[in-house]
């Protein structure tokens, strides 16, 4: 990723920020224009999530993708929250092979990677057990 695209979507990754329906009232992450469940827009507000939920499903990976070799093996997790939106996390600061479905989460934000050896770092959230 280019650092002008990092730049642009710090709010994003500094901040779980989805929208909120004026209408129906239902949360929604990624935000929307259009809100997916009464099919209406104009009153999709910026809804600053809370951060925390439930493990819905996860994976252990052991074969990592270029630039995750080292953090092997690893989980991912669907993670719902407790507003409702379901969002896709990697688990860390855990063992992954003592991850449960049901498990509490909260979101925290770690290192992602590094645009080369002497690129900027990016950052962005993870899901930690509590």
């Amino acid at each position: 990723m280019g650092v002008p695209r990092f730049w642009r979507e710090i709010p994003n990754r500094y901040n779980i920020i989805g929208t909120k329906c004026g209408y129906c009232n239902k949360v929604f992450f990624p935000p929307r224009f259009i809100c997916p469940s009464c099919r209406r827009k104009g009153k999709l507000e910026p809804h600053k999530l809370k951060g925390r939920g439930k493990i819905v499903t996860f994976a252990v990976t052991h074969v990592a993708p270029n630039g995750f070799e080292d953090q092997v093996p690893y989980a991912i997790a669907i993670i719902e929250l407790e507003e409702g939106p379901r969002l896709t996390a990697q688990v860390t600061d855990c063992d992954p092979n003592q991850i449960k479905i049901g498990d509490e989460v909260e979101m925290v934000f770690r290192r992602i990677g590094q645009e080369g050896d002497d690129g900027p770092i990016y950052y962005g959230y993870k899901a930690r057990l509590i």
